[in-house]
């Protein structure tokens, strides 16, 4: 049985771990946005139970078989670049898009509705190799190869909860912004930095070696 204290240290590393700049940071702060609170927070819901399913992945050993085959971290790794590659030239294609007023309560082309939003946010988590890589070297300091299910489920909520509490704050943040970003020049601004972000990511992706 994991104690408390190992409870709360794996907490706060998993806190430490979704709080780092990424491709789930970036993709929560363009949708709430671009297509408001709700939308972000849909996102940021989405990338949680990614990270949920990577601990139970990490706990009962998937996750590293995953990080041991090369095909299957190769495969992976070039799903979730370009993934990625595509989320950056979507948005590009946005900021270069727009003009005019904008009405900031209208749906964002091609992904309407919060439970694409969902998606959106949970496959951006789930077809990211490096996040199997970071638990399966993290949750065995956690918890033994044979650990119960209790256990394994006990580490999986504390990482979504802990993963939904900070993005929850960043669309939350974001999402009372939305007269700043309702602004043409301001949403364009935040479509082509995301963009660009979520592209060049999607590039070092692609380039990073097998573990």
């Amino acid at each position: 049985m994991t104690s408390v204290t190992q409870l709360v240290a794996f907490g706060g590393v998993v806190l430490l771990g979704a709080m780092s700049p990424g491709p789930d940071f970036a993709v929560v702060v363009r949708r709430s946005a671009v297509s408001g609170r709700g939308h972000g927070m849909a996102a940021a819901t989405g990338i949680s139970v990614g990270v949920f399913a990577w601990v139970v992945a990490a706990a009962t050993g998937v996750a590293a078989l995953l990080a041991a085959s090369a095909m299957a971290f190769t495969v992976v790794k070039v799903a979730g670049a370009a993934y990625l590659l595509y989320l950056g030239v979507r948005a590009l294609r946005a900021a270069l898009r727009r003009g005019g007023d904008l009405t900031f309560d209208a749906p964002d082309p091609g992904m309407q509705g919060a439970w694409a939003a969902f998606a959106e946010g949970l496959l951006t988590n789930v077809l990211n190799p490096k996040a199997a890589v970071f638990l399966v070297a993290l949750v065995p300091q956690f918890v033994s190869s044979g650990a119960s299910l209790p256990d394994i489920l006990v580490l999986s909520m504390i990482a979504l909860t802990g993963s939904a509490a900070w993005f929850l704050v960043v669309a939350t943040i974001v999402g009372t912004l939305r007269k700043v970003f309702a602004r043409p020049a301001v949403r364009r601004t935040v479509d082509g930095l995301t963009g660009a972000a979520l592209i060049a990511l999607g590039v070092k992706l692609a380039g990073s070696g097998n573990p």
